[in-house]
């Protein structure tokens, strides 16, 4: 099934200090390139926040205004591209890989989204595969998607989830970042 990519990477990484979390390195390639290989075959990729030298060309586009959260960055994204269903991944995902990004298309089925589990179980809306349709009318029922919560905007979804896995687990801290 084709899918389009949206891949978030226009937050603020406060708790790295500043550091652009995108641009972090694990085993000589950055977290962003990493998520950018596990979402090699969808038929397009929007990166969501500032431009930066990646390994695969992808398209750019900003949240309107910037800095207006994941949800702004998700409709910015979600604007883009038009295969019936978009894999939506934040880029601290270091973990994930093509083959995850499979089975997230693969296990829609008659779901409105799948998403990965992290390790300990938690449900991990930004790295999840949702249908076009679904996701476009969960963003009009939100309204202005500004600095609206992720979860909010997915509650009326039927949702499915993968067994809990090393993919989901994302990077927020520096222990994520060494582990």
């Amino acid at each position: 099934m084709e899918f389009d990519a949206v891949v978030l990477a226009g937050g603020g990484s406060t708790r790295f200090g500043g550091v652009d979390k995108a641009l972090l390195v694990l085993d000589g390639i950055s977290l962003l390139d990493r998520v950018l290989t596990a979402t090699i075959g969808a038929t397009s990729t929007v990166v969501v926040g500032p431009a930066r030298q990646t390994y695969r060309t992808v398209d750019w586009t900003l949240e309107d205004p910037p800095s207006g959260g994941p949800v702004a960055g998700i409709a910015a994204g979600v604007a883009k591209g038009a295969a019936p269903v978009i894999v939506v991944v934040s880029c601290d995902l270091p973990w994930i890989t093509k083959d995850d990004v499979t089975r997230l298309v693969e296990g829609l089925d008659e779901h409105d989204g799948f998403g990965l589990l992290d390790t300990d179980g938690r449900e991990q809306r930004l790295a999840a595969a949702y249908r076009r349709t679904a996701l476009a009318d969960a963003l009009r029922m939100i309204g202005n998607p500004r600095d609206q919560s992720v979860r909010r905007l997915f509650a009326g979804l039927d949702l499915a989830w993968s067994e809990p896995t090393r993919a989901g687990d994302d990077v927020d801290t520096w222990s994520d970042f060494d582990d």
